[in-house]
Parts: C-alpha cells; structure tokens; sequence
C-alpha cells in the first residue's frame, strides 16, 4: 500500500465515509448492468453510482459513453436508438463474449431493484449535441421516476450546470450535486456555492482535492463526493481528507482500505 502521508484530515474518522461502486463492480461485470451491480452489492458497498441517458422514444435507461463502441456500435449514440432496439444489443459484451446476453436497463428497473438495497448516486448525462428540450425531458423523468426526497438516500448529479439549475427549479426539495471537471479549481466552487446555494453538494475528480476544497465545502455545510479513485494514493488521499463520498472501480478495495 502506498505510504505517501497527508496532512490531518479534516474528518478523522474514515468510517464516515461512503464507499460508492462507480457504474457497479465494472472491473468484474458490464458496467451499469444488473450484475454489475449485484456484484457490488456482494461487498457491502454503502452505494451505487450510475448514469442515465434517453432514448430515441424518451425512455430514461442506464449508459455513460458518448458512444455506443462497448455494444459493438462505436459510430451510434444511446439516442439512435428506441428502447426496445437497445434492449436487443449485448451490452454484456463490453467486457467478456462469453458472458450471457444483457441488455440495457431502464431507470425505472434499477431503482425498482436497488433503491431499498443501497444509496444511489444518478448522474444525468446531457450531451451538447441534444437539444436543450430533451436535456430538460431527461431531467424531469429521472425526478419524476425517482419521486419524493427520501433522506438524501438518493442524489443526483450532472455535470451540465444549467440541467441541474432546472432540476432544482422543476423539484427544489430535491438534493443535487454539481460535478467538477479536473480543469476547474477553488474559485470556481467558490463562484457556484454563492450564486447557487441550493446545491446539497460537490464531486469533484480526486486530483484537484486538496485540504483547502475540503474546508470550503465543510464552512458551507456542503456534502464532498469524489471520483475516481483507484490506486491506493488515490483512495488513501480521499480517506484522510474525510471526503463523504468515494467512488471508485474497485469498491472493495476502497472498503478494505476503509477499514482496515
């Protein structure tokens, strides 16, 4: 294990901290898949991260890449396609030509399967070649599919700010957390918790995480998720700043690590 120290953390105790499986054990299953995420659920994770796009017909269903390369498409997008021809693709291929066929999953069936198992962390992904009436569609039935707050047990997150400013305005009990790109710095969180006070929170990638993030977030009572974090400095950094939220490939060594 790496050695590198840190300064104090600013939450001593680690155990605090929830161990997120990023797109569900991706390293042993497809990921976003169902058995990605019952593989996750083996090592006692405290929560799943996912991400939803639409469909060509506006079905809100569980993808990341621009891209359809991991279904053996690579020049297509999620929205080429109805759910009905997404649900023919093998998704399971992505990762093993022996493993059994596994189509896409709609929103509707991960939180129907896993919303009393575990926290979940859904990440909206809008992408800049949709209209910004689909990017609001696709917010509103996430919110929708999801339905009431229930003690912040499920979140959800974008990395397109002007989606999020319209989730709060369509559902504004509802937690959102905005996620950082690894361009952006201190002033930038420090400009979007002022003008946007609504935020239940930050993600931030785990290589602009520094001691001085970290207080920020804490004065402004805001929750400090961060991705993705893998090797053992990573992990170990994310541990000893006291994040709230770690995401990581590699949940159960995130929780061993924990822990120990």
């Amino acid at each position: 294990m790496d050695q590198r120290t840190y300064k104090k953390p600013i939450m001593n105790n680690t155990k605090h901290c929830l161990i997120f499986a990023h797109r569900g054990a991706n390293r042993e299953a497809a990921e976003n898949t169902r058995t990605a995420f019952d593989k996750a659920l083996e090592y006692a994770v405290d929560g799943i991260e996912t991400d939803v796009q639409l469909t060509r017909d506006e079905i809100t269903v569980l993808w990341h890449d621009n891209f359809l390369g991991k279904a053996g498409l690579p020049d297509k997008h999620i929205d080429d396609f109805t759910f009905d021809q997404l649900k023919t693709l093998d998704f399971s291929s992505q990762l093993s030509p022996h493993k059994k066929h596994t189509g896409v999953m709609s929103l509707q069936a991960f939180l129907e399967a896993y919303r009393t198992r575990c926290r979940l962390l859904i990440e909206i992904k809008n992408r800049e070649w949709e209209s910004t009436l689909r990017h609001e569609i696709k917010v509103r039935q996430t919110l929708n599919i999801i339905g009431s707050r229930q003690n912040n047990q499920i979140v959800v997150s974008s990395f397109n700010l002007a989606s999020l400013v319209y989730a709060h305005q369509y559902k504004p009990e509802f937690p959102l957390i905005y996620n950082f790109k690894d361009n952006q710095t201190i002033a930038d969180a420090k400009n979007i918790l002022a003008a946007l006070p609504f935020f239940h929170g930050l993600c931030l990638p785990i290589s602009i995480l520094n001691e001085s993030m970290v207080e920020l977030l804490r004065d402004h009572g805001k929750c400090l998720a961060v991705y993705t974090c893998n090797s053992d400095e990573e992990i170990n950094k994310a541990l000893e700043l006291g994040v709230d939220i770690l995401i990581s490939d590699l949940p159960h060594k995130a929780l061993m690590m924990r822990d120990a």
